[in-house]
This record gives structure tokens, sequence and C-alpha cells, in this order.
């Protein structure tokens, strides 16, 4: 539904188009190749699934004769077709692992598909593709050669809907026992019965409600750009679906229940975040419903004036007014054989974001033409020791001016970036601020910042700092409190995870010396009364004087000992786990306190909300809380001052 190769105008129209599929498969990696890859595979479909031999087909790399001669000992050489890289050579971009692929057919049957096309390598749907084996045994380079792998291995993926359509004796997923309880549903909201001939609709529906379970209930929340979008705009286009079925009020997330009840034993996360996943679903179709009827009539007064190609400024107006998805449009448009002036839209998008990117400006613009590539081919990755240590004498490997480009010197009153070999300096990371602090008698430390995995201090020179210098790096006695803030946030996510629910994820996070922002997923305002629990939850665990535990853990471990990890974020395989006893437990890179204690008082000064589905708190601990503290008691004092006057 996203991305370069977007097929979401099919989906609900043809028989196995998806936003969302269950893909089964076995791998191997190095322990078994051909031979007892295509055993295994011909025992699961005539043995465990039992199906007819006389109704199978396979293909191989037409240059693959070993996975041919393999599959002689099983079926009729016959059923075995030959095919082309096409077809039956699969690589995962233009460079990396790659290899021939056998694919094996199923044929339904030429009593029900007898097209032109209806033969082995042909489009029709009689024979139906049902399990690929990737054997994967070559190494592509970026001059096009291929080289054996030292050890092959082995890749596969089965379609569970296909199967079991298949299984079911059904010529169409959608008639198969994962999709017709959700489109019976369809039928009782609408009050209108289902036929496949006419329920394009109903398909639509039953699909894309699937989609939007899962992708809510793992985290992703609706946004107007990333993944977030993509989840809007198949919600959207469902929505638009029922309101040809005459569905004018939100309908979408009364299906959560039948979708959870069809997948829940086997995703019980889905059962969890249930009611969570719903709210924000019908939240999400007030929005739309709220401003599709004034789309719909733009979108039928542009048509009327339509001869071949609807208008690429009416298709823009319909995505930034009432926020109709081009592809939503695509769609309207397909059904009545039209086409929308694709180029003419892409045109004003441009135009909009460019307007956008210039009312920003800032050192991204020169850092982007950095010269970082060439110090990390010279030197690599430089070591953080700030989790052990604040101060430390380290070596200087390089030096960039203002505009980060390489210098072999800073003078005195310049400003520019130095890069250590070992640095106690923290890099804005995970939302935690950069570490300012000082070369001892050489130069301020402003600031530290990542670039492409380097960490390098904003430095602002007081005398001469050369490369090969050796100094001596202290940071500030900032990062103690920017240390309570982050192990604040930690704590704030537990406690919106305990009283509003665990549907709760990060959407962002920022963690300063005085303050803390934490933007999570929630369908709607947080109550006082619950920001009173919230906050007595946070200040109830600092009160335990909880110590902390740092373990280096593999990120699956990791994830399945319990610990929280950011949606769609990529970790390493090794990554750093903070505990706090039994309240919280995160994959994080951050500084904290050691024991909870130190965080001292906490106090929430705002929530509010940032986007649809997403909401913020902004809070303060430590230092900044009493300061808060003694601001609240002056405000007191003046007003039963003047009450008194009064």
């Amino acid at each position: 539904a996203g991305g370069k190769h977007n097929d979401l105008d099919n989906v609900g129209y043809t028989a196995r188009h998806h936003t969302f599929f269950e893909m089964l498969g076995n791998f191997s990696f190095g322990e078994y190749f051909k031979k007892d890859a295509i055993a295994y595979a011909w025992e699961f479909v005539t043995q465990v699934l039992k199906l007819p031999k006389d109704r199978l087909y396979v293909t191989v790399h037409e240059s693959d004769d070993e996975a041919f001669a393999l599959w002689e000992q099983h079926i009729a050489k016959e059923r075995i077709y030959r095919f082309g890289d096409h077809d039956n050579f699969w690589q995962m971009g233009d460079t990396g692992p790659c290899g021939p692929c056998s694919e094996i057919f199923y044929d339904q049957g030429g009593e029900h598909f007898n097209t032109p096309e209806d033969y082995m390598g042909g489009d029709g749907d009689r024979f139906l593709e049902i399990w690929n084996l990737v054997f994967m045994q070559y190494e592509r380079s970026s001059d096009g050669k291929l080289t054996p792998l030292p050890k092959p291995s082995i890749d596969t993926g089965m379609g569970l809907e296909r199967v079991t359509a298949i299984m079911e004796g059904k010529f169409s997923n959608y008639d198969s026992s994962l999709f017709m309880p959700l489109i019976e549903e369809v039928a009782k909201l609408c009050g209108k019965p289902y036929a496949y001939e006419s329920g394009a609709s109903y398909r639509v529906i039953s699909d894309h409600i699937r989609s939007v379970t899962f992708l809510l209930a793992q985290g992703t929340t609706f946004d107007k750009e990333g993944r977030g979008y993509v989840l809007r705009r198949i919600l959207r286009r469902a929505i638009r679906h029922g309101y040809l079925l005459g569905i004018k009020e939100p309908f979408m997330y009364r299906l959560v229940d039948k979708v959870c009840e069809l997948m829940g034993g086997h995703y019980a996360y889905l059962n969890e975040k249930k009611e969570a996943v719903k709210e924000q679903i019908r939240l999400e179709e007030e929005r739309f419903l709220a401003t599709i009827a004034s789309g719909l009539e733009l979108f039928e007064s542009e048509l009327a004036r339509t001869k071949d190609i609807f208008s690429g400024e009416a298709a823009f107006k319909l995505y930034d007014t009432f926020g109709f998805p081009l592809d939503l449009t695509a769609d309207m448009l397909r059904e009545k054989g039209l086409k929308v002036d694709e180029a003419k839209f892409d045109e004003l998008m441009s135009e909009q974001k460019a307007r956008a990117k210039a009312a920003w400006k800032g050192s991204g613009d020169k850092s982007a033409k950095g010269d970082f590539k060439a110090l990390l081919e010279k030197f690599g990755e430089n070591k953080f020791s700030g989790y052990e240590e604040l101060e430390r004498t380290s070596k200087v490997l390089a030096l960039l001016d203002e505009d980060f480009k390489q210098t072999q010197i800073l003078k005195a009153g310049e400003q520019g970036w130095a890069m250590f070999d070992v640095t106690p300096f923290y890099a804005q990371s995970g939302g935690q601020a950069g570490d300012s602090g000082e070369i001892v008698g050489t130069a301020d430390v402003l600031d530290t910042q990542k670039f492409f995995g380097l960490n390098l201090s904003n430095v602002a020179v007081k005398k001469e700092l050369k490369i090969g210098d050796t100094v001596k790096l202290k940071v500030s006695e900032q990062r103690a409190e920017i240390a309570r803030h982050h192990s604040a946030t930690h704590l704030l996510h537990s406690a919106l995870r305990s009283v509003l629910g665990t549907h709760i994820a990060q959407a962002g996070s920022s963690v300063e010396a005085n303050r803390l922002r934490f933007d999570f997923s929630h369908p709607k305002a947080v109550t006082a009364e619950e920001l009173t629990k919230i906050e007595n939850f946070v200040n109830g665990a600092i009160a335990e004087s909880i110590a902390a535990k740092t373990e280096i853990m593999d990120v699956e471990d990791a994830k399945n000992s319990g610990a929280i990890a950011l949606f769609g974020e990529k970790y390493a395989d090794k990554v750093r786990v903070l505990s706090f006893g039994e309240v919280s437990k995160e994959l994080c890179g951050g500084t904290h306190v050691s024991n909870l204690s130190q965080i001292g008082a906490f106090f929430i000064t705002k929530e509010g909300g940032v986007s649809a589905g997403v909401r913020r708190i902004e809070a303060v601990c430590s230092k900044a809380a009493l300061n808060l503290a003694k601001a609240w008691r002056g405000e007191i004092e003046e007003l039963k001052t003047e009450l008194k006057s009064a």
C-alpha cells in the first residue's frame, strides 16, 4: 500500500490482492539445501495438505538442472517448467544474496478457467502459485558478478490466504473462512446482501480492517506522512467504500471485534489493545466523515468537466483541503474509466514541500555536505565512554570548521567541531539532548551531535586547538539534570501504560536539563484525574529508591524479556537494556540516574494534542521541579495578599 510498487487500487477487485497477508515458510542457514527443501515441500503439499498430485506443477530457473533433476524424483518431467530470471530468480536488491527459485503451482481446473492466458506462465488464474522455494546460493556484486556463497541457504514463502482458499475449494481468497465472516459483518452493517460480482466494496473493507487493526495494535498512529499516512490512506479508502454501500457514519471500528475473534488466538496483543484500537479508528472515521461529503461534491463538480484526465489541481485540493489521498481519488476515477493528472499533482506537492523546507533553515543544510564520510573511512566510529566517566584525557583526531569541512587548526575565537578518539560527551540521540562541557583551558563544548555514527562536539575555542592535541575533557553538571529527566521519562512511559493501557506507544520525546516532553499514541485527551494518577505513579516509584540495572542483551532476547522497544526502530544485534526493578524496562542508549531517588520530585506541567491520535505530556523534575514549586508558592502568596486586601 506504500512505496514504489503500490497496487492498493487492485485490492478488492482481484481474487488475491491484499494490503495484509500471513506468510508461511521454512528456512535453512546452511543446514540443508535444494534436495531437502524440495523433498520437504513435496511432502507438505501432498501428505499434510493432501493436495492431488495431478493438480500440481512446478517451475525452476532455466539454468537450474540440479533442481529439475531433484523434482523428477517426485513429479513427471512434463509438469516441470523452466523459466528465466523474471519468474525464477530472486534477489533482495541490485547487490547482495540471491539465487534461483522454484515455485509450486496448483491447477484450479480448466473447467473453471479457460481464457487465452490460462496456461503455465500466463497471466490467468487457472494455475495458481502457492509456494516459492528460494535457493540462496550466490552473492551479487556491484558489477553484476555472481559469486557462490560458502553456505547456501533456503528461504521459502507460502501465502496462508491462498492455501486456505484452495483447501476450502474456493477460487478467491475472499470466499475463504479468513474473510467471509468479515464480509458478512459488513453486509449486516449496510443491510445489503453480498454478491461476488458486485461486492468489491465489501472485499475492500474486509481486507483493510485487518491491516488497520494490526498496524494500530503494533503502535502505528494516523499521521500525514510515513507509515502513519499509509495507515490513514488504507482506512479512508475503506470509509469511502462504506459510503458507497450507504454507510455514512463510523462503522469500521465495529469490525475490530470480528478481527480479534478470528485472529486474536494467535496474536494475543490484538485482544489486549482492542478497545484502544477501536477508539482510534472511530475518531479517525469521524474526522474524515466530516469532510467527505464536501470532497465528493468537489469531485463530482470537476468530474462533470473531465473528458479524459482529471485535473491535478482538483486532486491536490481534494488532498490538501478535504483529506482525500491521491490513490483514493484515482480509485474513484478508475470506476469511471478515467485517470488523474498525477504529474500536476506531484508538481503541486513538491511546491508545497519546498515552501515548508524554505521555512526551516539551520546547520542541517551545511552538514549535508560535510566531510563525515572521509572521517568515517579514516577513523571509524569513535568510542563513547560517558556511561562510566564524566572526565577523561583524550586525543583530538579531527577538526571541522563551521561548514563541517576538515581543518588542521581552530584558532582562538573560532567555532567548529572536534572529534576525539574517546569521548565522555553524549551525542544527541533518542530524544536526549547532547552534552556540553569544556576542553579544560582550551574551549567550551557547546553541544554534541552524532553525524553518520561519529560523535562530534561543537566547540567555541579560547586557545588554539590542533589535530593531535592531547586534551582534558569535562562534561558539564547539566548531564546530571538531563539524566534525571531521562529516567523520569521512562517512569512516565510506565505510568501511562499502567493508567491508560498497554496500547500506549512512544511517538517521540525530548529530554533536556530543565524539562522533558513525551509524545504517545492515545485517541483522546488525558483527564485531570488520570494525570493525577500518572503523576502519583511516577513520584511513588521515585520514593521507592529503586536502583538502575543495565544489561547488554541480544535484541530478540531483550524484547522477549519484556523490555519496551520503539516500534519501527532499527536496533543493533546487541542492545542496552535499562531496568528500574519491576517498574520500568526499556531498550535505551541514553544516560540515566543510578537510583530513582536522585530524580527528586516530578510535576506534569502540560498535556495536549500533537496530531490525530497522538498526545503530549510536558513535565519537570529535580531542580526544575523545585523551582516550579517555589514559583507556585510565590503565586499563592500573591493571591493571599490580594484576597486579604479585597
